[in-house]
C-alpha cells in the first residue's frame, strides 16, 4: 500500500461523503471500521473461537398470557429493510415492488398483513422502511396506495447511507468514470442502527411510547406482525433477540449462531467470516443447528443507551467484502467494501438471545427459483396478507441461470402462469424451456436438453 498510515485514504472517503450530505454519525463509523481495515482486520472467526449450539427454546413451546401478548405488540414497530435493488435477479428497482400474486407486489402484501394485525388486535404498529437512495423514490410511491398506512408524527421511511468503495491497493476511495455509482456500496444492512439513529427516530418512537421494534428484509413474506413473539420479547427482557431456524442441507451457506468460547455470549458467524480451512465445518448442519432468518427484535430504550453511550458506533463486526469495482467486468480493480451485518449486534447486547421458530417465518426470495415457488400454488395468500403453506414440503426448484436469472427473462418464459407444484418434490429444468397455461409438477421432474416449450395442461 502506499498510504501506509492511511490518513491520506481516510481522509479522502471522508470529505467524499461529507460532499453528498452522509450524515456526521454515518461517516463516523466508517472511520471506525476503516482503522480496523487499515490494521488488517478480516472479520474472520476461526472454528476454535466458538462452540455450537445445541439447544434454544422454541416458540411453539412458549406460553404468552393473550393480554400481555397484545400490549406487546401495541409497543411494537414494524421495521422492513428496503434498500436491495433484486442485483441477483438482473432488476434495478426495489425487489419488494416485484408483483408475487394477482399484481399484489412484497411492498402490498407487508402492508396488509400490517393493516390486518392493526384491527385484529386494536394496535397502532407502525411500519417503517429503510430504504437507499435506489430505492426510496418508488417505494414511496407505491405507498401512495395505501392511505391508511401512515401513523400521525412518524415518516413512512428512513435512509440507509452509503459510503466509498476503497481500492484494495492503497484504501483510497475509488474512481470509476464509466460509472461514478459504482463507487459507492451500502454498509450491508448493520448500518439500520446507524441510519435510524441518525435520522433521530429511535428517540422519537420512544416519545411516542413504542418500545419494541420487530425487523426484516422486504423480500420475506413470512416475518409477518405476531403478538405473540412480541410478548414473548418483552417478558424476556432481553436487549436484543434473533428468530432462528433449524438448518438444513439447504442453508449450509447461511450465517449461524454459536457461543463465543472467550466470553459465553451468542454470535453470529456469517460465510464472509469464515476461513477457507473451516469451511467444512461452517456447512456442517449437523454441528451448527440454527441459523439467522434475519427477524429481529429490539428494545429500543436499551438500544438507546447502548448508542449514546458509544456516540452512535454500535461496534459491529468487521465483514470485509472483496470484489471488482464493476460487478460485470472481473478485471476492473479490486475494492473492498465494508460491511456489517445487523443480527451481529446479537453479541454487542448483554443477555441477547435467540429463539427457534417455524419455517414459515423465513421465505425469502433471493432468486428466481425462490419466486417460482412464492408465486405458485404451494402457497395460498390469506386475507391477511400471510402465505399459508398448502403442500407437506416446500419443492427443492432449480432453474437453468442461462436463461431464467434475470426477472425479465424469467418472466418471458412463465408468460402464461407459473406452474402448480403443490405436488412436486423438486423442478429442475436445464436448457431453455417456455411453460404453456396450466403445466403440473408432481414428484420429481428434470426438464433437459437445450430447450422447447411445454405445451398448455402438460403434467411433468
Amino acid at each position: 500500500m502506499t498510504d501506509h498510515d492511511g490518513a491520506v485514504g481516510l481522509e479522502q472517503a471522508r470529505r467524499k461523503m461529507q460532499d453528498v450530505g452522509v450524515s456526521a454519525e454515518a461517516i463516523d463509523v466508517f472511520s471506525h471500521y476503516y482503522r480496523q481495515l487499515q490494521q488488517g482486520a478480516t472479520g474472520l472467526v476461526r472454528e476454535h473461537e466458538i462452540k455450537p449450539v445445541t439447544e434454544l427454546d422454541r416458540l411453539e413451546d412458549v406460553k404468552v398470557d393473550p393480554q400481555r401478548a397484545r400490549d406487546a405488540l401495541a409497543q411494537t414497530v414494524q421495521i422492513k429493510l428496503n434498500g436491495g435493488l433484486g442485483t441477483s435477479m438482473g432488476m434495478e428497482k426495489a425487489k419488494s415492488l416485484l408483483p408475487v400474486r394477482e399484481g399484489r407486489s412484497f411492498l402490498d402484501l407487508i402492508v396488509t398483513q400490517v393493516l390486518h394485525a392493526r384491527a385484529a388486535y386494536d394496535v397502532g404498529l407502525p411500519l417503517l422502511w429503510m430504504n437507499s437512495f435506489r430505492t426510496r423514490r418508488e417505494t414511496l410511491q407505491a405507498l401512495e396506495n395505501h392511505p391508511d398506512l401512515p401513523v400521525e408524527g412518524l415518516p413512512a421511511d428512513f435512509l440507509q447511507n452509503q459510503e466509498p468503495k476503497l481500492r484494495a491497493d492503497d484504501l483510497t476511495p475509488v474512481s470509476w468514470p464509466q460509472d461514478p455509482q459504482l463507487e459507492w456500496c451500502p454498509p450491508g444492512h448493520g448500518d439500520v442502527y446507524t441510519a435510524i439513529h441518525a435520522a433521530g427516530l429511535v428517540d422519537r418512537l420512544l416519545q411516542q411510547g413504542y418500545r419494541y421494534a420487530a425487523v426484516s428484509n422486504s423480500d420475506n413474506l413470512g416475518a409477518t406482525p405476531d403478538a405473540g413473539l412480541a410478548g414473548w420479547f418483552a417478558e424476556s427482557g432481553a436487549p436484543f433477540a434473533m428468530e432462528v431456524c433449524r438448518r438444513t442441507r439447504a442453508d449450509r451457506k447461511g450465517g449461524h449462531v454459536a457461543w463465543r468460547s472467550s466470553d459465553g455470549r451468542l454470535i453470529l458467524r456469517d460465510k464472509a467470516q469464515v476461513h477457507p480451512d473451516d469451511a467444512d465445518r461452517f456447512s456442517d448442519h449437523h454441528l451448527h443447528r440454527y441459523f439467522n432468518t434475519n427477524n429481529l427484535w429490539w428494545d429500543l430504550e436499551q438500544l438507546k443507551h447502548v448508542l449514546d453511550e458509544r456516540g452512535g458506533v454500535l461496534g459491529l463486526p468487521l465483514i470485509r467484502n472483496t470484489k471488482p469495482v464493476d460487478p460485470t467486468d472481473p478485471e476492473s480493480p479490486q475494492v473492498y467494501q465494508i460491511e456489517t451485518a445487523m443480527g451481529a449486534a446479537i453479541e454487542v447486547f448483554e443477555g441477547a438471545t435467540a429463539i427457534e421458530v417455524d419455517r414459515s417465518r423465513f421465505l425469502p426470495v433471493k432468486t428466481t427459483n425462490d419466486l417460482l415457488v412464492v408465486r405458485s400454488d404451494v402457497y395460498e395468500v390469506g386475507s391477511n396478507g400471510h402465505l399459508e403453506q398448502r403442500s407437506g414440503a416446500v419443492p427443492f426448484v432449480t432453474l437453468d441461470d442461462a436463461h431464467y436469472k434475470r426477472i425479465d427473462d424469467f418472466e418471458q418464459r412463465f408468460e402464461k402462469g407459473v406452474p402448480s407444484l403443490v405436488g412436486a418434490d423438486s423442478l429442475t429444468v436445464d436448457g431453455d424451456w417456455t411453460f404453456g397455461a396450466d403445466v403440473t409438477i408432481t414428484g420429481a421432474a428434470h426438464l433437459r436438453g437445450p430447450g422447447g416449450h411445454v405445451e398448455d395442461g402438460s403434467r411433468l
